[in-house]
C-alpha cells in the first residue's frame, strides 16, 4: 500500500484538480456553484494532504470527507448527464475514496 508521502501527494493532486477545474467551470460559463464547490472540495484536500504532511490528526479522514462529497454530487451527475466532466470527477473520487479509505483502516 501507499505510503505517508504518496498518500500526501495523492491529496496535493486532487486538490489542485478539484479547485482548478472549479475555476474552469468558472471561467468557461460563470458557473459560481462550480468555483465554489471546486475550491471547497479542493481546500478539504489540501488542509488534509497538509495535516497528514506534518503528521497532525485527522488529515486522512479530511481527504475522505472530500472524496464522499465529490463522490455524491458526481456519481448521480454522471449517471444522468453521460458527460466528459462529471465522468473525470467520478473518477477523482473513485481514486480518493479508495486511497484515503484504505489508509483510514490501515490507521484502525
Amino acid at each position: 500500500m501507499a505510503d505517508t508521502t504518496t498518500i500526501q501527494i495523492i491529496g496535493y493532486v486532487l486538490g489542485a484538480l478539484t479547485a482548478g477545474g472549479g475555476t474552469m467551470g468558472y471561467v468557461k460559463s460563470g458557473s459560481l456553484p462550480s468555483i465554489i464547490a471546486g475550491c471547497s472540495v479542493g481546500f478539504l484536500y489540501t488542509i488534509g494532504a497538509y495535516r497528514i504532511q506534518n503528521r497532525q490528526s485527522y488529515g486522512v479522514e479530511l481527504c475522505l470527507l472530500a472524496s464522499i462529497v465529490l463522490a455524491g454530487s458526481a456519481f448521480p451527475r454522471a449517471i444522468r448527464l453521460r458527460k466528459p466532466v462529471p465522468i473525470a470527477l467520478s473518477v477523482l473520487s473513485s481514486i480518493g475514496l479508495l486511497t484515503f479509505g484504505t489508509a483510514l483502516r490501515r490507521q484502525a
